[in-house]
């Protein structure tokens, strides 16, 4: 079983537990630490949406944080059993943090909660950017941002989403990783 700390909020130092699976990779410590930096340390109030849940680093990290109300979407069986497992062991409030067993496609287009925040960490090198950018829009609240791990920069792919730009990016060994807010909420 492979481990990654949460490291800040209520769960601060506490492991998550997850087995391997085909393309999951937990984001790393230090990508997780830029991103609530650049979000801020407090996330109460808001609504989370970890859609490609995987060891569920960013949910759970989200959750510890104090957001009110964190989905975790995960297909994979073994995974979603220790993503329950986590919660468990954590003393999760099933009402705060919801763990939902399905493909995040299908998620993304039948859902009807808006969220403030959106994690889109999808496994590399399957295209998951161009078939989530025609439904991803219906999830948000409107003050929403979303983030992106991707295999290259956002800014050099194109623009799948249109209306929202890069405020931040980072790159941490092959991981590029990226903060998107709606166009008129860019600031230098």
């Amino acid at each position: 079983m492979n481990t990654v700390r949460i490291i800040g909020g209520a769960w601060r130092r506490r492991l998550l537990r997850f087995p391997e699976a085909e393309g999951l990779r937990p984001t790393p410590d230090r990508v997780r630490e830029t991103l609530f930096n650049w979000l801020g340390q407090d996330l109460t109030g808001l609504s989370c949406l970890d859609l490609f849940a995987g060891s569920g680093a960013l949910g759970f990290e989200a959750a510890s944080r104090g957001a009110e109300r964190v989905v975790l979407v995960e297909k994979a069986p073994r995974v979603l059993a220790a993503l329950r497992q986590n919660a468990e062991r954590l003393g999760a409030d099933p009402a705060r943090l919801e763990i939902r067993a399905g493909d995040a496609l299908q998620y993304a287009s039948a859902a009807e909660e808006r969220f403030d925040l959106v994690f889109v960490d999808a496994p590399f090198r399957q295209g998951w950017m161009g078939r989530l950018a025609p439904v991803l829009g219906r999830l948000f609240k409107p003050d929403a941002a979303l983030y992106l791990e991707a295999e290259y920069e956002w800014a050099a792919s194109g623009d799948p989403f249109p209306g929202w730009c890069v405020v931040r990016h980072g790159k941490a060994g092959e991981v590029h990783f990226h903060l998107l807010r709606r166009e008129e909420k860019h600031v230098e």
